[in-house]
């Protein structure tokens, strides 16, 4: 555990300079070209036979973290035979491929750009590709809730849950969840198509991110203070409106974000045309601005690096420990 920290700090450092190149190959793609085979040669009748959906989507979700993490170790194992160092460093390179921090930070800044140069019909398109919601028809305060909320969200499942996992196990681990959050993100709606064969993939999700978002909270609340926040109606708003989110996750970061910036998150959503309505998070305080999109960036930008500072000195006392 000691070296996988001190890997995991390393990556988690290399995905803020490099991020995801489009020309080094990224081993999420790989994963995701795997399961919309899947989906389309086992997922053909949806709704028609619910328990036999239900076993094919567990059939899936065991395979695939299986794989991914056994691939990963058996890797790893055949460069280590060769080069430690050149397994580090393939070590390091797998793990910051779990990571999203920089693709995230760019992403909202993005919109913020977007809303603020070029317009809101451009805003509407950029904010399109990090949520699953319709977005044709969005209003401004509505662009910047919904990447607001993205951004707090995938605090935990794109930052802090895979860097817990990879200080916990290194890459395999990192990527077996890694392998977990691809599939919820592509089978885990509760929708007509997904709702038996996503199960399996949706709950996995939730219990591998249970512990990082709650990890997460003490985190974000101590970036909320750095940051100049309310670091006390945070606080009381993650407190009370968390568990009002759908997920038993997501909430935390967001009614903490939503009480830093002393806005009201959730509301009426829309998923091809299917209006969804979430219960409101946070009071309204402040009405949202763009500004509150570089507001949340530069909060989860202070999450991270405690995060990162945590993992290096969480590696470097256990190695002091160890070798003491």
């Amino acid at each position: 555990m000691v070296k996988t920290c001190l890997l995991t700090a390393t990556a988690i450092i290399v995905d803020a300079i490099v991020g995801d190149p489009r020309w080094l190959p990224h081993p999420v793609v790989v994963i995701g070209k795997w399961i919309d085979w899947a989906d389309r040669a086992w997922n053909r009748s949806p709704g028609t036979r619910p328990r036999r959906e239900r076993w094919l989507g567990i059939w899936l979700t065991m395979a695939t973290v299986v794989a991914v993490t056994t691939l990963t170790w058996f890797l790893l194992f055949l460069i280590r035979k060769w080069s430690l160092l050149a397994a580090d460093i393939a070590e390091v390179w797998l793990i910051s491929t779990t990571i999203a921090w920089k693709g995230l930070i760019q992403a909202g800044r993005d919109v913020y750009q977007k809303l603020t140069i070029r317009g809101l019909e451009e805003a509407r398109v950029s904010v399109s590709w990090i949520v699953g919601r319709d977005t044709d028809q969005l209003s401004e305060p509505e662009v910047v809730r919904a990447t607001v909320e993205t951004l707090a969200e995938n605090l935990v499942d794109a930052i802090v849950a895979p860097a817990l996992f990879g200080c916990l196990g290194g890459a395999p681990l990192a990527m077996a969840f890694r392998a977990v959050n691809t599939l919820d993100s592509m089978v885990g709606y509760k929708n007509d198509r997904y709702l038996y064969f996503g199960w399996a993939s949706a709950r996995l999700d939730d219990a591998l991110n249970y512990i990082p978002a709650r990890v997460t909270a003490p985190i974000l609340w101590a970036a909320v203070w750095l940051n100049g926040g309310d670091a006390g109606r945070a606080w009381r708003t993650m407190r009370r409106d968390a568990r009002k989110h759908p997920s038993p996750n997501s909430g935390i970061p967001e009614a903490m974000i939503a009480g830093a910036l002393g806005v009201q998150l959730g509301g009426q959503n829309s998923y091809g045309g299917v209006v969804s309505i979430r219960s409101p998070m946070g009071d309204v305080t402040l009405s949202l601005e763009p500004t509150d999109i570089v507001r949340t960036a530069s909060m989860v930008n202070v999450a991270v690096l405690i995060l990162l500072g945590m993992a290096a000195s969480g590696g470097l006392l256990l190695w002091l420990s160890v070798s003491g």
